[in-house]
């Protein structure tokens, strides 16, 4: 047996009287950072260029985000210089808030504020660690000398700001690094330590940002942790809580979303979870976990594909095919059971006109994101018949009857395991095609005339062609409507033990080129039931020509004037 696991000591709970959070529910967004260009920039294999975080900081602008974390500009000269592009070409909007990132090292916060010089609007966001592990093993310090570095470096930055030439709007983000590792009273004084050198007001906040560097707990003791800070910290009216989760338990959205109820206002993260090891919190889907629970959540995910587009370029990561809203598979079924269900949602909501989004299987409705329907259910071997009847509607305009989605589900499982793959859209409307209308036909229809002899009472006339033999034969007869006139005009010539079942028909395009398709059902002399399909201009044609395809279709011999054809 492997005993790897007892080398790990397990997290420490903490120890929170009457905690709130449990009883909260999320009824507003927070105050959104988008950290992609400094903490999802520094995880990639290549850092993104000029021009790349360019484009990425106005895709960021287009999505709503109002808070840009836009690097660490005393870094390297590559940061400082797109942190200078940034403000001196312009692309800053006025309601913009840029945020640079430092250490509190003397030399990075000078070097940070000679960065930013013009900006309008910018966060000073400046950090040291502060976990238990951290002083042991790097700093090989005491709380107090932890306490030291951050006040000096708050000093420093208040006294820049205090002596700052220019019309910069400055505010101030304090992170105790590694807060999830840090005893919680110990985060408390630090950042009580760092507020008493700003005072901040109601009115001028500071913010305190509280980071999941590295997830160590269950997302339930990070809210704890949160809440805990919040009720023993002093002067919290003056002080935005802002959350910073990372990703190494694979809990980061959860944490997050629990950490709002316990009383964080912001967050920061990037928008598809990049960053370093298993990557930062993901915005776009915190934000739509709000939106599906009706809360807006005030950035516009409107056009995802665009977004992941821009990302995937810049960064030169992939989206995986299941990550929520955004992957390819999002907004696909496969199994049978979801695909009818799935089916039958939009039945239901078409049929009452409903308001809601009411579609099982479907949190979201697919194009409040820019996707498509035509990906929501896809053909494996694993489908139902539902699944291929919704491609055939919402691709192709073909409404089969549900008596007949077993026929044709059969066949496309069929076709399934025999390419041991998925069926694209297209190759299931040529399955259609293959076995319903482009099929080997023994006899077809060369014309006819049809006369309405009474209300309920008409005739049929026409002529129809023997494969086989390669000659046309005249029938007739006479019904009760053009449909049993038909049948007997075909009786009439021995083609008999067919019974008609039902039909049902359809317009499948519009205009002058208005065609009807129309689905009939026989059953045939061994009592079994068989679909035939027929398109045409007229109506009635199209359901001569249904039949005529279900007997084709039927494999029973059939006869005409004694002869097998």
């Amino acid at each position: 047996m492997n005993k790897g696991f007892m080398k790990y000591t397990p997290f420490e709970q903490i120890k929170l009287e009457n905690r709130q959070w449990p009883n909260r529910t999320i009824t507003k967004a927070p105050v959104w950072c988008s950290v992609d260009l400094r903490d999802g920039n520094q995880a990639l294999i290549d850092p993104m260029n000029l021009e790349q975080k360019l484009e990425f900081f106005h895709a960021l602008v287009d999505m709503g985000f109002k808070e840009i974390e836009i690097g660490f500009p005393s870094a390297s000269e590559t940061e400082y210089e797109i942190c200078r592009e940034l403000i001196e070409g312009g692309h800053i909007p006025d309601d913009v808030t840029i945020q640079v990132l430092v250490q509190a090292r003397e030399h990075l916060i000078r070097k940070t504020f000679e960065a930013v010089r013009g900006a309008k609007n910018v966060i000073v966001h400046f950090y040291n660690s502060t976990s238990t592990l951290q002083r042991k093993v790097v700093f090989k310090k005491d709380m107090d000398g932890i306490i030291n570095i951050a006040v000096e470096g708050a000093k420093l930055i208040k006294e820049l700001i205090d002596g700052y030439e220019g019309d910069t709007n400055f505010r101030i983000e304090y992170s105790p690094e590694s807060f999830s590792g840090t005893e919680v009273d110990n985060s408390v004084r630090i950042c009580e330590a760092v507020m008493d050198v700003f005072k901040p007001t109601p009115e001028d906040p500071i913010i305190l940002n509280l980071p999941n560097t590295v997830e160590l707990c269950t997302p339930n003791t990070y809210a704890d942790q949160i809440e805990y800070f919040i009720t023993h910290m002093k002067n919290r009216e003056s002080a935005i809580i802002s959350l910073h989760p990372h990703n190494d338990r694979g809990t980061g959205v959860a944490c997050a979303e629990l950490a709002l109820l316990a009383g964080a206002d912001r967050i920061e993260g990037t928008l598809f979870g990049n960053g370093e090891r298993t990557g930062n919190l993901d915005i776009v889907t915190v934000g739509l976990n709000m939106y599906t629970q009706g809360v807006d959540p005030g950035l516009d995910f409107s056009d995802l594909p665009r977004y992941r587009e821009i990302y995937e370029r810049c960064t030169k990561m992939k989206i995986g095919e299941r990550q929520p809203y955004v992957g390819d598979l999002v907004f696909t079924a496969f199994s049978g059971s979801h695909q009818d269900a799935i089916n039958k949602g939009f039945e239901y909501v078409k049929e009452t006109g409903s308001d809601k989004w009411e579609i099982p299987y479907l949190p979201i409705d697919p194009a409040d994101v820019g996707r498509q329907y035509e990906p929501i259910i896809r053909i494996n071997s694993q489908s139902g018949k539902a699944g291929a009847a919704f491609i055939m509607q919402t691709m192709f305009d073909y409404n089969l009857p549900k008596a007949m989605h077993p026929e044709f589900g059969a066949l496309v499982k069929a076709e399934c395991d025999r390419l041991g793959r998925e069926l694209l859209p297209r190759e299931l409307k040529a399955l259609f095609d293959n076995n319903y209308i482009d099929i080997d036909r023994k006899f077809w229809l060369v014309k006819h005339t049809i006369v309405n002899t009474g209300v309920d009472e008409a005739t049929f006339s026409g002529t129809i062609h023997l494969a086989k033999a390669d000659k046309d034969v005249e029938i007739y007869g006479e019904g009760n409507g053009p449909i049993d006139a038909f049948f007997n005009a075909l009786r009439s010539v021995g083609v008999d033990g067919f019974e008609f079942v039902d039909y049902s028909e359809h317009s499948i395009s519009r205009g002058s080129d208005s065609m009807a398709i129309s689905y009939i059902q026989l059953r045939k002399p061994d009592g079994k039931t068989i679909f035939g399909v027929g398109i045409s201009h007229g109506i009635f044609k199209a359901s001569v020509r249904g039949i005529l395809c279900a007997m084709n279709r039927s494999g029973c011999e059939i006869k005409i004037n004694g002869e097998t054809i």
